[in-house]
């Protein structure tokens, strides 16, 4: 569960290169979905 309340999503994006999902949710909240459908939370550190 991404979190208790319902957050807007203010993006989301697919690279079809890459073969990612990426989603900008509320604020600050990034997650990236690969093709293997784990997700996992984007940290500011790896852009």
């Amino acid at each position: 569960m991404l979190s208790n309340t319902y957050r807007d999503i203010h993006l989301f994006r697919y690279d079809t290169q890459a073969r990612e999902i990426y989603i900008l949710a509320g604020e600050n909240l990034q997650i990236i979905v690969p093709s293997s459908g784990n997700w996992r939370f984007l940290n500011e550190t790896e852009f």
